[in-house]
């Protein structure tokens, strides 16, 4: 299957999307002139991100680490047990932890948002990294108290996640983390049980009466669909009661052939049901290990189609890529959408536009975010940040929207967050490229410091 290449509509109104430092009409330059947009990283923060860059950029060195990390993701041995050989735990803690992760307790999760918050950002994406071990057993083995204590645990992790957010916050979850039962509904594509649905309610309440959004990870598509249904359930439980606004959010993967119609589809269902449809935009996760027919067969066609959704999504408009699910209609329903992604060029394309129609007095509606991932992309963040502060600075006469930038990052005691360690390690496998990148801007900002 091949993705339909865009007519690039934006071009024929006389929008300009470059790759390279992008500019709109009486707006600033989204590459900044004032200075590096990595000044504003401690120098801590620049070492470390260097050498775990240059080890993830590196063929060589990355293998031996996933081993390494694999084994302490699931040890045999004592002294490899971050919960029991507390030398170990210290080193992991200092280097590896404290580039992705937010810290084990409340107190370090909030002095981490906090620092995040004084760099520029707006806030967090937060997550709790504990996983239930899901993917062995059978419901009909367990009993009902087992199957609840399951649940109990992923409720009382996931309140405590809300509990740590602040107000304007993201707060990630993972459905499967339910438990064994919640698994095997999910791959049927079976409705949530009463207890599943009361847990996630309390959530979806405790999150709006702190101002706290929430957004469902994707996953691989053995239970996909099935987080699909239930995300609906809850976005219309949650976005129906503020016109306009998102509380709740599923995550689409644009590597997915099939990701412009599920999206038209949740599109249209928003429309009949009269609530705003929250969409996390990423590119996937889970390209080793889904079948290859699902995927687009080029990365060529992975980024046309998420460039093509993030236009739809912004100018509220359908597209040849985003496509009507009711052939009458010709614009998109209410909308908030995440822009999740490290590709420069897509951010630089979509904060262009963004731009472009604040230049023209376009408002649409649409409330608009970007996340990257803590420790990672740096040099993508803070562009966006420091191409505002630019602007600022020279008092453009066109006031320019502040973009709301996030980090996505994840909590919990060093233990349990070797599992996501070990992923951000294989996702570096495949995308080398842009890891190397990263690698440069961090040698750049280090030069930059050491010689002026």
């Amino acid at each position: 299957m091949k993705a339909p290449r865009l007519t690039r509509s934006l071009v024929s109104q006389g929008i300009s999307l470059p790759v390279s430092p992008v500019k709109t009409r009486g707006t600033q330059s989204l590459s900044p002139k004032n200075g590096s947009p990595l000044a504003k990283l401690p120098i801590s923060s620049v070492l470390r991100s260097l050498v775990i860059l240059s080890i993830s950029s590196s063929s060589l060195l990355l293998k031996p680490c996933i081993y390494t990390l694999s084994h302490l993701a699931n040890p045999k041995n004592p002294l490899l047990d971050v919960a029991k050989n507390p030398l170990l735990n210290r080193l992991v803690k200092h280097t590896l932890y404290r580039q992705f992760n937010a810290g084990e307790n409340k107190l370090e999760v909030q002095q981490s948002i906090n620092d995040i918050k004084k760099l520029g950002y707006r806030g967090v994406l937060l997550g709790y990294a504990k996983e239930v071990l899901s993917d062995h057993g059978n419901a009909l083995e367990l009993s009902e108290e087992a199957i609840r204590e399951e649940i109990q645990i992923w409720l009382d992790g996931t309140l405590q996640t809300v509990d740590m957010a602040q107000e304007g916050d993201y707060v990630a979850l993972k459905f499967t983390g339910m438990g064994v039962q919640a698994l095997q509904y999910l791959q049927q594509q079976k409705e949530p049980s009463k207890f599943m649905d009361d847990a996630i309610r309390q959530v979806c309440d405790l999150a709006l009466s702190r101002n706290v959004r929430l957004l469902v990870d994707a996953e691989e598509q053995a239970v996909q669909p099935g987080i699909e249904d239930w995300s609906m359930i809850y976005q219309k439980y949650c976005n129906s009661r503020f016109p306009g606004r998102a509380v709740f959010y599923s995550t689409y993967q644009a590597y997915l052939c099939s990701t412009p119609a599920t999206l038209a589809r949740h599109l249209e269902q928003a429309r009949q049901e009269g609530y705003t449809l929250g969409v996390k935009l990423v590119r996937g996760a889970y390209l080793k290990i889904e079948p290859r027919h699902l995927i687009w067969a080029t990365k060529e066609e992975t980024d046309d189609c998420y460039d093509g959704i993030v236009e739809a999504l912004l100018t509220r408009r359908y597209n040849n890529m985003l496509q009507p699910a009711a052939q009458d209609q010709k614009t998109l329903p209410p909308v908030n959408a995440i822009i999740a992604t490290h590709n420069r060029d897509s951010v630089r394309k979509a904060h262009a536009l963004r731009l472009q129609q604040h230049a023209d007095g376009q408002d649409h509606g649409v409330d608009l975010s970007y996340a990257q991932l803590q420790g990672m992309a740096d040099e993508v963040s803070c562009e966006l940040l420091q191409g505002f502060e630019d602007a600022e600075q020279e008092k453009s006469k066109t006031m320019m929207e502040k973009p709301n930038v996030y980090k996505l990052l994840t909590w919990g005691s060093v233990k349990e967050c070797m599992g996501f360690l070990l992923r951000r390690a294989i996702e570096n496998t495949e995308a080398v490229g842009r890891t190397k990148d990263s690698q440069q801007a961090m040698w750049k900002e280090l030069r930059r410091r050491v010689f002026g």
